[in-house]
């Protein structure tokens, strides 16, 4: 996973727009004060939709990295 970190983050492996786009939702809807299933009424359960948005991002990482390591398969 480092690898792949420092694959992006030296440019050698581009990141699809939706990746960012999801990430950039799921960080400014993670701290927006309005929710779909907001926290302060129903206490724990409020924190399902800010988890679903976490499980879309880190799908849409896997199939990041998956895509980063067989660029890098075919190279070798």
């Amino acid at each position: 996973m480092w690898r792949f970190l420092k694959a992006v983050k030296n440019g050698e492996h581009r990141v699809a727009p939706m990746t960012w786009a999801a990430a950039i939702a799921a960080v400014v809807y993670t701290i927006s004060p309005v929710d779909l299933i907001p926290e302060l009424v129903l206490g724990p359960l409020g924190f399902a939709d800010d988890l679903g948005m976490w499980g879309i991002l880190a799908a849409l990482l896997v199939r990041e990295q998956r895509r980063w390591q067989d660029a890098v398969d075919s190279q070798r």
